[in-house]
């Protein structure tokens, strides 16, 4: 993983994120010392997102054989839902 400064950034511009994230893959921004954003080619972060989706897919999965889910209407949902708000 490559660090870039915010100061590096104004400087370079995205020919330091670009060659960052080429070499490494990914990229962290500090502002001020501090971790603030991170850069990802658009790759690897569809590919997140599909083990994001993929990843509550089965904890539904999971819920469902467990018996873990209600069967109600819309109108059931939010007036359960409202008791909680």
């Amino acid at each position: 993983m490559k660090y870039v400064t915010a100061n590096e950034l104004k400087r370079n511009g995205i020919s330091v994120v670009n060659e960052a994230v080429a070499e490494y893959g990914e990229a962290v921004i500090s502002v001020r010392g501090k971790s603030k954003y991170v850069i990802l080619d658009t790759e690897t972060y569809n590919h997140l997102r599909e083990c994001e989706i993929l990843a509550a897919a089965a904890e539904v999965q999971e819920d469902i054989k467990a018996g873990r889910y209600v069967v109600e209407t819309a109108e059931e949902h939010i007036a359960r839902i409202r008791k909680y708000a």
